[in-house]
Parts: structure tokens; sequence; C-alpha cells
């Protein structure tokens, strides 16, 4: 067997776990919610007087996150990919995630439309790490960046060098006692075909472009969604914060296995955005503005894109 397929066994494994946990943040958030109810029917209440051309904006950008994403997609493989199915596969693949925890519904639909293009699945499983490991990287940069610019927002433990340096280096050892002497040249083989294509994708400067460029503008889009609120909602807080804010949110959200990040990206990008400078009741009320915007109001369309994509077997 190879990598891929014993890694995606063991992440089938793992499902009922991440599953409790998801159950178990997003009960604490309903229960969080009723007892604060006031706090969030207020919130909901700045939103309807809010300014209606940065909640237009808003939305644009919203609606530009599922082309970035579908430049990400391209940008990942040699091949060419049809334009308008990996676009509608992105928005049906947004609704997926929104229902299975940790990125599980988002991974499947384009692992399933990359081998429906006629990858195979070793190939379309490296294709969609590489597009991780894009956006974390580029997402990294933007935080260190931001970090720079906007001191004092962000106030993270200090970690000695030695301890870390360690830890890699046990984790390596540990990866390499784990795997069975049988599988090691499988594993090596695998591993050159994955290096042979990242090696193709950066050879292509289209296809390099398309990876880095459309991580960078997605993580901008979905940045620049958060700042509109801001605006509409008129708080007196600098776009620079505010977009260090949401990346280190969306960046802590993804140690918690929930669907979409539900109640641990809340949860953060209220507290971030409040360590900002922004008032504790308007950062509510941004967070429900991005909610609706990226998740409930593109929901049920997303998921009736996602039926018809399967219906017509792109997927």
């Amino acid at each position: 067997m190879s990598a891929p397929f014993g890694g995606a066994l063991e992440a089938g494994r793992r499902v009922p776990w991440q599953a409790l946990s998801a159950v178990a943040v997003v009960a604490g958030v309903a229960g969080l919610g009723v007892r604060h109810w006031p706090v969030l029917d207020a919130g909901a209440d700045r939103l309807v007087v809010a300014d209606r051309e940065w909640l237009l904006l808003a939305g644009l950008c919203a609606l530009l996150t599922w082309v970035c994403a579908a430049i990400t997609v391209q940008g990942s493989v040699r091949e060419a990919l049809p334009v308008r199915r990996v676009v509608a596969v992105q928005f049906a693949a947004s609704a997926a995630n929104h229902v299975l925890p940790a990125g599980l519904g988002a991974g499947a639909v384009n692992l399933r439309f990359l081998m429906r293009c006629g990858l195979a699945p070793g190939r379309a499983a490296t294709a969609l790490a590489v597009r991780s490991t894009a956006g974390a990287v580029v997402r990294g940069a933007l935080i260190a960046v931001l970090a720079v610019a906007s001191p004092g927002v962000l106030r993270l433990p200090s970690v000695g060098r030695m301890p870390l340096l360690l830890g890699l280096a046990g984790a390596v050892a540990v990866g390499c006692v784990a795997v069975p002497l049988a599988r090691r040249t499988r594993v090596r083989r695998w591993l050159a075909c994955t290096v042979a294509d990242v090696r193709g994708v950066h050879e292509n400067p289209r296809r390099a472009a398309a990876l880095w460029g459309g991580s960078l503008m997605f993580a901008a889009m979905h940045t620049a969604v958060v700042i509109a609120l801001v605006r509409a909602l008129d708080l007196p807080v600098p776009a620079g914060r505010v977009a260090l804010a949401y990346l280190a949110a969306s960046s802590a959200a993804v140690l918690l296995p929930t669907p979409g990040g539900l109640g641990s990206l809340d949860a953060a990008l209220a507290w971030t955005l409040t360590a900002a400078g922004a008032p504790a009741a308007a950062s509510v009320s941004v967070v429900i503005g991005y909610r609706l915007l990226t998740v409930w109001l593109p929901l049920v369309p997303g998921l009736l894109v996602l039926v018809g994509l399967v219906r017509q077997k792109s997927l």
C-alpha cells in the first residue's frame, strides 16, 4: 500500500475522534451562544444598520475567494483543468468543508475532482498537499510581516531554539523508526514521484504563479472580507491590525478539528479583533457578518452545486 493510501486509512480511523471533538466544540459554542444571546442579538442589529457599500464589497471579496481557490488548484498540477468546473468544485468544496471536520470535506471533493480529471490518486493527494503547504507558507509570511508592522497586537510565548530543534529531531527519528523496513522502498518511490510533481509545477512559470499568487490572493480576499466589515461598522481599527487579527485567528483555528473552524475561528477572531483595538461587542458583529458571507448564505447553494457535480460525474 502506498504512503498516500496508508495516510488516508489512518485519517479514516481518526475521523470518529475528530467528529466527537467537533460535536463537543459546536455544543460548547451553542451553549455560549444561548448564554450570551443578547450580545449576539446586538451584534446582528449592528449589521442591519451598517454601511451598505462596504457590505457589498465584503460580499464581492467573499465570492472572489472561490476563484482564488480554483487558481491554487490549477497551480498545484501540471495538467490543464477545466476553468468553469474547477471554480464550481471550489464552491461545492467550501460547502462540504462546513459539514465535515478538519477540512475533510473540501479535501475529499478536490481529491475526487482531480482523479476525475485523470490524475492518479497519489498524484492528486500530492497536489493537494502542495497546495496546502503553499497556503500555510504564504499565511505564515503574511503574519510575520504584519506582526513587524503592527507590534504589540500578538503576544506569543517565547520558545527556545534548542527545545524546538530537539523536538523536530525527535519527530524525525520517531518517524524513521515507525516506518517498517518493507515499506521504506515504497515510501522512497512515493517521495521521488512527489519531488518530480513539485519540480514540474515550479518549472512552469504560469503554474508556479498560479500556486503562490493564488494562495496569496486567497488569504488576501478572506482578509478583505473582515476589513470591509470593520469599515462597514465604522470601527477605528487600522487595516493592518485587522488583517493580522484575522490571519492569526484563522491559523490558530486550524488546531481544532471543527467543520470550517466553526466555534474555534469565531472565538479566536473575536478575541484577536478585540486585542487589535475593536470593542468586544463590535467584534462579535464582525464575526457574525463574516460567517454569514462565507458560510451560511452560500451553504445551501454550495451543497446544491455539489449534488449537481456528482450527478454530472464531475466528482
